[in-house]
């Protein structure tokens, strides 16, 4: 199974097509990441990260809806 997490871009820190970095927040984690499959994307974005790679922009409603359910899935594991 795999896991794509949605994070904000705060910074891009190379603009070369196969380097492309940024900084991305997700929820307050901040981590390097991976811009290269994503070269639309700009800072104040959301982007969809799995292992360290951009694969995919989201609006930010789509966003907060996966943030919702994950919030909901560490809630039900809290109360086990």
């Amino acid at each position: 199974m795999c896991l794509a997490v949605p994070g904000q871009i705060l910074s891009i820190s190379d603009e070369s097509p196969l380097t492309r970095r940024g900084r991305v927040s997700f929820g307050g984690t901040v981590r390097e990441v991976c811009l290269a499959l994503v070269p639309e994307a700009v800072v104040g974005d959301h982007v969809l990260v799995h292992v360290g790679f951009a694969i995919s922009k989201l609006n930010e409603d789509e966003a907060q809806r996966v943030f919702s359910y994950l919030r909901q899935i560490e809630d039900q594991e809290a109360r086990r």
